[in-house]
């Protein structure tokens, strides 16, 4: 019994398998309470036009995976943090276009259904929050796991995979 114990903490605490998505999930919904709270500070309380609102709770969301994910998520402290940096830059920058974009093209969809304004009236204005919620799922399962767990935290030899041998064993191929 001790060590079924012992060996499912290990699985729950290790790198790999279902629980390293499980894992980035929980760091996902951590980030997303910083980002969604910065978000909705400064549209609500501070009247900040919802876009920059999105973009700078992205910022302060990103900030958040990042430490999360090297140290816990992924367990990438193998790897220099610079290189990590880079790459989870290249990603985060995607997340981010693709978040806010995708938050403002929505929301203003949303707006010209005539119906939808007369159904819901004031409360209508907050839109921008439904939809936020709507494509930070989308990102998140489709863009932000999958690059991180594929490109951000692995530790590629990139000298290795352009040197001029390699290119020419995979061009006899």
């Amino acid at each position: 019994m001790a060590d079924w114990i012992k060996k499912t903490i290990n699985n729950i605490v290790g790198k790999g398998g279902i629980f390293m998505f499980l894992r980035a999930q929980l760091s996902s919904q951590l980030s997303s309470l910083s980002d969604f709270l910065i978000t909705i500070v400064l549209a609500k309380v501070f009247e900040v036009y919802y876009v920059y609102a999105t973009f700078s709770g992205s910022v302060c969301g990103g900030i958040t995976n990042c430490i999360v994910n090297y140290r816990w998520t992924f367990k990438a402290m193998g790897i220099k943090k610079r290189y990590v940096a880079v790459k989870y830059l290249m990603v985060w920058v995607g997340s981010i276009f693709l978040n806010t974009s995708g938050t403002y093209i929505m929301t203003e969809l949303l707006r010209k259904i005539t119906w939808l304004t007369e159904l819901f009236g004031h409360m209508f204005d907050d839109i921008f929050i439904v939809s936020k919620i709507i494509v930070s799922l989308i990102v998140g399962f489709v863009w932000n796991y999958n690059m991180q767990r594929i490109f951000v935290y692995r530790d590629h030899n990139y000298r290795k995979f352009f040197s001029k041998r390699n290119r020419t064993k995979n061009i006899k191929k």
